[in-house]
This record gives structure tokens, C-alpha cells and sequence, in this order.
């Protein structure tokens, strides 16, 4: 069955968002070199479970308001949800969806970065109720 292989993040401004996810997640950006502005990011170790992604500046104006979520959430492992939310608002974004379990996973948290993209945050915890 297909699989998700790449994610894209679109930003109002890229430099911004950059500073943001290297500061919180130690993801590493690097130019595309291709007729327009895009960054291939580099989430982990080459072989290590999880897919890779791409930044292009936001074409458009994000929603006003919005609470919703109007696009597909990407949710990243992290050892310690309590220190990476608060290093995530610590950097300019907002908890949008506070800590919760999931019973028998982990524990998750739903963040908004500083360009008003929604991404989750997981913590492995299978004593998690």
C-alpha cells in the first residue's frame, strides 16, 4: 500500500521557521538549489525509521483564525513532550492541543509553529492513560 515518503512544510517566512524547528528539533536545512526557494530538511540519520521534508515559502495567506486543521499533521517522536512543548512556546509557537494521553502509546501534544502550522508531538509511554 502507498506510504508517506516526504512532508512539506510552507512558510509565511522560511528563515523564521528554520530557526524555529532546527532550535526545537535539531533538523538540519540546506538549499534545494532549483529554480525556486526550497529547503530539503533532514530529520534524522540516514536509515533511521521516519521520512525526511522540504520547505517552500507559504504561496498565499495561512487562514485567519484558524483553529482547525485544514491539512495533514505530522507527528515527531520526542523523549520528553513536557521539555520539547515548552521549548516550542520558549521559541515563538503555541500549544494548540494540550498534553494528552494515548493509552498504551505515549503521550502527544499538538503545537503551532511560528508560521501557524499545526505538528504533534509524541512521547513513548506504553503506561500512558
Amino acid at each position: 500500500m502507498p506510504r508517506v515518503v516526504h512532508f512539506e512544510i510552507h512558510a509565511a517566512d522560511p528563515q523564521r521557521a528554520i530557526k524555529f524547528y532546527s532550535e526545537l528539533l535539531g533538523w538540519q536545512f540546506s538549499s534545494w538549489g532549483g529554480p525556486q526557494e526550497y529547503w530539503v530538511i533532514r530529520t534524522g540519520e540516514p536509515g533511521t525509521l521516519g521520512i525526511d521534508g522540504g520547505m517552500i515559502a507559504r504561496r498565499g495567506n495561512a487562514p485567519a483564525g484558524m483553529v482547525a486543521v485544514v491539512a495533514y499533521v505530522c507527528t515527531v517522536d520526542t523523549p520528553d513532550v513536557d521539555g520539547y512543548s515548552a521549548r516550542a512556546v520558549a521559541l515563538g509557537g503555541q500549544i494548540v492541543v494540550p498534553k494528552m494521553p494515548i493509552p498504551g502509546v505515549g503521550w502527544l501534544v499538538y503545537c503551532k509553529d511560528t508560521e501557524g502550522n499545526i505538528f504533534g508531538m509524541m512521547q513513548n509511554d506504553p503506561a500512558a492513560k
